[in-house]
């Protein structure tokens, strides 16, 4: 079977089958459009498009899914029991809906659950896995999607706004950010910042903002007082919880006075983003134009290597696609994708050397033919307040 989803035997697309949760399967909302917290079972079976739903969501289902036609569990249930079944596990239902359809092969994603496709290749079916991208046109995003996408950036943007608003307004004492009396933490700062995405739409986790040391961690969320003088990273991430599409956007600040060193290391990392984004394009090779941020670190001094057992430099992708998740195809790293007209993608390049400091700094671009577009309009400034 091809590994592409829109080319089957005898040119004719191949029959799929999700069970999964639309809450936190975004394969399965993406082919439904429907959103439920428990899992219910898609079948894409000669070219038409099914749900098998339980009756508490079977009526919401044929009111707001995409899919040509939701079908009743219950009732299925009901057909698997006069087929001599007393008590039908899933399987046996889907084997009903399957027979009807006269499917015997399926394509399955990669985390199709391992209980539901032993049970059906016991029962005679053959299941292909295919690895992500399970839909490949998930990453070229029509205008609607991109506009999903800015609109949850724009939420980014205003509630970033509003937290360095923290920072400018912070005094300086010991060292130490206080604002009204008290200390300035990453836990305050980002449960403010959590807040007011909540109010614009957007569901916040694991948002960044990592002062000094912590910092040179990239995924260490941060915690305890923010410091004066030292950068601190903010990497925003949120859902909207309105169209399901996320948001990327990462900037370095320092509250005070910044280092010179420290200005010089997001100068160059500055440099590396904008470099970055002017090679975006349909047809660019994303290891490409990561190996060009590379050698340009590596031209200005900054070396990427393990010092004292922990790594240093630039040692993470420069990008990766947004869309339904936070994290999907293409990549700008080192491995070799060919960037395509529609893609969502992030540049954000990065330096982290414990005795100076860290720097990230991430824009969304939406790949076009010539160049790119860039979603992220926030300004980009080191020192603040």
């Amino acid at each position: 079977m091809s590994d592409s989803l829109e080319n089957g035997s005898a040119g004719r697309r191949p029959d799929l089958l999700l069970i999964a949760s639309s809450e936190t399967d975004s394969n399965i909302y993406y082919a439904t459009k429907f959103l439920a917290p428990d899992s219910f079972i898609f079948l894409r079976a000669r070219g038409k498009t099914f749900l098998l739903m339980s009756d508490l969501e079977v009526d919401r289902a044929r009111a707001q899914s995409s899919v040509d036609q939701v079908l009743s569990y219950s009732d299925y249930e009901e057909r698997t029991k006069k087929r001599g079944i007393d008590r039908p596990e899933t399987a046996d239902v889907v084997q009903t809906l399957l027979s009807e359809h006269g499917v015997k092969e399926l394509t399955v994603p990669a985390n199709f659950p391992l209980e539901y496709g032993d049970a059906l290749r016991t029962r005679g079916y053959t299941l292909s896995i295919k690895k992500e991208p399970f839909f490949e046109e998930r990453a070229l995003k029509t205008p609607e999607e991109v506009a999903a996408i800015r609109k949850s950036q724009i939420a980014v943007e205003e509630a970033v706004d509003e937290a360095f608003d923290l920072l400018r307004r912070a005094e300086i004492k010991d060292g130490l950010l206080y604002l009204d009396g008290k200390v300035l933490t990453s836990e305050s700062v980002r449960a403010h910042l959590h807040l007011r995405m909540m109010e614009k739409g957007c569901i916040g986790q694991h948002t960044i903002i990592a002062c000094g040391v912590d910092a040179c961690d990239p995924h260490n969320e941060g915690s305890g007082p923010l410091r004066a003088n030292e950068p601190i990273i903010f990497d925003v991430f949120p859902r909207s919880s309105e169209s399901r599409y996320f948001a990327d956007m990462s900037r370095t600040v320092v509250k005070g006075r910044a280092t010179d060193e420290m200005k010089r290391l997001y100068d160059t990392v500055l440099e590396g983003q904008e470099l970055g984004i002017r090679q975006v394009r349909s047809g660019a090779h994303g290891k490409a134009i990561h190996e060009e941020i590379v050698q340009l670190f590596e031209k200005r001094g900054y070396h990427t290597g393990k010092t004292g057992g922990r790594m240093q430099g630039f040692f993470h992708g420069t990008g990766h696609g947004v869309g339904l998740d936070i994290h999907e195809p293409p990549r700008i790293g080192k491995s070799d994708w060919i960037l395509k007209e529609g893609e969502v993608v992030t540049v954000e390049p990065g330096l982290y050397y414990p005795e100076i400091g860290a720097v990230r700094i991430e824009d969304m671009v939406l790949v076009e033919k010539d160049g790119c577009r860039n979603l992220t309009t926030y300004p980009k400034k080191l020192e603040i307040g």
